[in-house]
């Protein structure tokens, strides 16, 4: 390492938990970055800015006008360039002693092995679920860790998978998840700083080996409330992918006593015994606010510290606007071991 590294590096290696050694392993780390979006736009300037050694930014997307709210990497002039060559010319500039190649190419069953495998950790800061199941198969083919991040409107999510022998993505997702996206539902504009940062950080503690990595825990992080939730979860070998890497997994299944439930099933309920039938919304209390279908409003992030609360024996009826959070809360639910049934629904 130079001494212009060294002084540049200085306030880091001053800590005894990171030191001349940690710095080094910095330097010699090599990490592929899916996304050069939201999430990959800070995960990339901090990676960079900390001298990790070597990295790959994988994104076939282009700059839009829509995308300049949050993705800060990028200006105005930017718009119709493809991100990852972007990203490569203007983090350059920010460390010049970071080798970067930026590819840019969708991630794709037929690629994915050749782009992921010359590095030691692969960050996914991808938006949909295709290529979180596709990054999740081939680093468990490969035996690579990855960290995870996800955002929408004011809620975001950070987990490390794969790690030492640690859960999946399949493992707390084995089922097929669908829902909203940023574009259809917005997203708060310094969410993914937030959340990406937290990966970063992830990033940095894997490749030094310092401090616990977020492996079997997933951190829920709701910026309105300013509620921190860890879900811990653990390893299922039934979850892990033995062929045809990023298949899509089977549909949503949480158990014989919670499914989804239509709205005419949900009145039938109401109808035999409307006593015994809890509906709870599990939005965020302002969309709750702007238009429900009645019931208890209790956000998802604040489900796992609810149920115990639940009356025994209910009929619990969850739901949200695209049946995704309902879901999750309706997987809570059942691992809770809730003495009733649950069910997950759309908004009606």
């Amino acid at each position: 390492m130079t001494p212009i590294e060294r002084k540049r590096y200085a306030r880091q290696i001053i800590m005894p938990e990171m030191g001349l050694t940690g710095q080094e392993k910095l330097r010699a780390g090599k990490v592929a970055v899916v996304g050069a979006g939201g999430l990959g736009c800070p995960v990339l300037q901090y990676l960079v800015a900390a001298g990790v050694g070597e990295i790959a930014i994988i994104d076939d997307d282009t700059v839009e006008l829509t995308n300049l709210h949050r993705q800060i990497l990028y200006s105005a002039d930017d718009i119709g360039k493809n991100k990852a060559i972007t990203a490569v010319e203007k983090l350059s500039v920010l460390n010049p002693f970071v080798r970067l190649t930026a590819y840019p190419d969708r991630l794709t069953a037929e690629n994915a092995a050749d782009l992921l495998n010359g590095y030691g950790l692969v960050i996914d800061g991808s938006d949909n679920f295709e290529t979180r199941y596709l990054v999740n198969d081939f680093c468990v083919e490969l035996n690579k860790p990855f960290v995870f991040g996800s955002i929408l409107r004011f809620e975001g999510q950070v987990s490390v998978f794969n790690y030492q022998g640690g859960p999946t993505y399949r493992c707390l997702f084995p089922d097929a998840e669908e829902g909203d996206n940023c574009a259809e539902a917005g997203v708060m504009g310094v969410l993914p700083g937030i959340i990406g940062t937290y990966m970063a950080n992830e990033a940095i503690k894997i490749i030094v080996g310092i401090g616990e990595p977020l492996s079997g825990k997933l951190l829920v992080i709701n910026t309105l409330s300013n509620n921190h939730t860890i879900f811990q979860f653990s390893r299922s070998e039934t979850a892990i992918p033995s062929k045809s890497p990023g298949a899509p997994p089977p549909q949503p299944s949480v158990g014989d006593d919670t499914r989804e439930i239509s709205y005419d099933e949900f009145e039938a309920l109401q109808i035999a015994d409307p006593e015994q039938v809890l509906l709870v919304d599990v939005r965020e209390y302002y969309e709750f606010e702007a238009d429900n279908f009645g019931g208890e409003n209790i956000p998802l992030s604040e489900i796992p510290e609810s149920i115990g609360h639940f009356p025994a024996g209910k009929k619990i009826v969850f739901y949200c606007n695209s049946g995704k959070r309902s879901l999750q809360a309706a997987k809570l639910l059942a691992q809770s071991g809730y003495e009733g049934q649950g069910f997950w629904a759309q908004h009606w």
